[in-house]
């Protein structure tokens, strides 16, 4: 073990309700948003769809061709993709600019307008209002993915910093339940109340404005970004209580004078530091594994699934709503055994499971018709890859992305990982029917391919980070990477001369 787990500074600690009330106020107007606009847009598909043939027909005095319609809904849930790229884009620079509790105040504009026009688009008939506005929900996920993050992990404290920061997976997670719950038909889900529903995107967003700016900046941001040692002092007293706040300003002053006379780096700017090559591949490769790695296609199938296991059409919903808290409950477990076992593990054991998975429900849909219980099998592996999932790669993923960069280079770093996350979103939107419709149930032999070559690559590339300050980190990534390449150059002179 080494000295800095040893130490006594780094047991853990009980985050104070400022620390958790700051995290929530993040987050309900962050990545809370993102698992929202994920999901609510799910269940008024068909109702949608007759709103754009109603106006078509009124405008045009025509119906609307079934090729244009299906092109203009996809169009409004995929454009959202496209918004989350623009902001993950460019939210590394505004948390630059305006600071990272600053830029989550700035980003409710979209989600706020973004409310407005698809609440409006019924009453004055006008589909286009869906598409802009589905756009502006997208920019405000972007943004949101990119800086939350960088807030949790800046606030939170060293022993508790992969619990805080888990508050990203778990509010996506939340999100994406709430959206589910939201489109029963029991709520909002019932056809003439979709404009209401889509328009629900501001009650997160009006939340944070009213909540947020009671909360500090990051205390990080004020002393290493903006040499405001007085705000960060204040900051981290109220964070963090009077008595508790010095061992990680500590830490904050020796990232600051690691730091001295570098400005924050522009992502281009990374790619040419070689020593940074390794951690920003790490996080090219987890942030484009999150979206390639199955869950999708679990989530495609889940509804053929239960309807092969006798659930009634109708009931289908509510089963669907029982995937979602099953990934909101594994979220919260992950944020509990985080500080326990560590990141490596639980990222690791995450897609080891989810492989395994992956050869069980390919099996068990080849075979669905030939048994009347392996339907049931299939369910079983519905719910076992969502566990999985959420127990190690939904987690730990964003919580990588803070710990293997420094105060200067981690706003690019989320930008890149952030603009990889999306697009991989996009490609995977756009190619899965494909894949499903070529491959079928074999799919998942291709996801399989990439859960196992990530959990072996984080096996040997990735140290552990708990407990560890950031310039620890960087310092044992980069050190390890010298003592796997100091071999091959060692072998490189004698395998020369014995060919000479």
């Amino acid at each position: 073990m080494s000295e800095t787990e040893d130490s006594p500074h780094v047991r853990l600690k009980v985050p104070s309700k400022t620390l958790l009330m700051a995290v929530w106020s993040a987050c309900i107007g962050g990545t809370f948003q993102y698992g929202y606009n994920i999901s609510i847009i799910n269940s008024p598909t068909k109702a949608v769809q007759s709103f754009i043939n109603e106006t078509w027909l009124e405008r045009y005095g025509d119906i609307i061709s079934p090729e244009l319609l299906t092109f203009l809904w996809s169009t409004i849930v995929s454009i959202f993709t496209i918004g989350g790229l623009i902001g993950a884009s460019v939210g590394g620079t505004l948390a630059i600019r305006f600071g990272r509790k600053g830029s989550l105040l700035i980003n409710n504009s979209f989600a706020l307008l973004a409310a407005l026009l698809m609440g409006l688009s019924y009453h004055v008939s006008a589909f286009e209002l869906l598409i802009i506005g589905r756009f502006l929900s997208g920019i405000n996920a972007g943004v949101a993915i990119c800086v939350q993050p960088l807030y949790l992990g800046e606030i939170a404290p060293r022993a508790l910093r992969g619990a805080m920061a888990m508050g990203t997976s778990i509010f996506i997670t939340g999100g994406i339940f709430t959206g589910q719950v939201m489109g029963l038909n029991e709520l909002l889900g019932r056809e003439e109340y979709w404009p209401l529903l889509l328009s629900t995107t501001c009650i997160p967003a009006l939340l944070q404005l009213m909540l947020l700016p009671w909360f500090p900046e990051s205390p990080r941001y004020l002393l290493i970004d903006r040499s405001n040692d007085h705000a960060c002092n204040m900051a981290l007293k109220q964070l963090h209580g009077g008595q508790n706040y010095q061992e990680e300003k500590e830490d904050m002053e020796r990232e600051r004078a690691s730091a001295l006379g570098v400005k924050p780096l522009k992502p281009w700017e990374l790619f040419a530091d070689k020593n940074l090559r390794w951690p920003l591949f790490t996080i090219m490769v987890i942030s484009t594994a999150q979206q390639l790695n199955g869950i999708n296609a679990i989530y495609f199938y889940a509804d053929y699934v239960f309807a092969e296991a006798g659930i009634p059409f109708e009931k289908i919903p509510y089963a669907t709503v029982g995937t979602g808290a099953c990934e909101c409950i594994t979220a919260l477990t992950c944020g509990l055994l985080i500080e326990s076992l560590g990141r490596r593990v639980l990222i690791i054991g995450g897609y080891t499971l989810m492989s395994f998975w992956c050869i069980c429900f390919t099996v068990t849909l080849t075979f669905q018709k030939y048994s009347s219980w392996m339907p049931y099998l299939s369910m079983t592996c519905v719910f076992a890859f969502i566990l999985s999932f959420g127990l190690g790669p939904g987690g730990v993923t964003n919580i990588l992305t803070t710990e293997l960069f420094t105060q200067t280079t981690r706003p690019a770093a989320y930008m890149i990982g952030g603009s990889v996350n999306w697009l991989s979103f996009f490609f995977i939107g756009m190619m899965f029917p494909f894949i499903v419709n070529g491959l079928q149930q074999y799919c998942f032999l291709v996801f399989l391919v990439v859960c196992c070559f990530v959990a072996t690559f984080i096996f040997f590339i990735v140290p552990e980070t708990k407990n560890k300050t950031f310039l620890d980190i960087q310092s044992e990534f980069q050190s390890r990477q010298r003592t796997k390449l100091s071999p091959a150059k060692g072998a490189e002179g004698p395998l020369l001369s014995t060919s000479l």
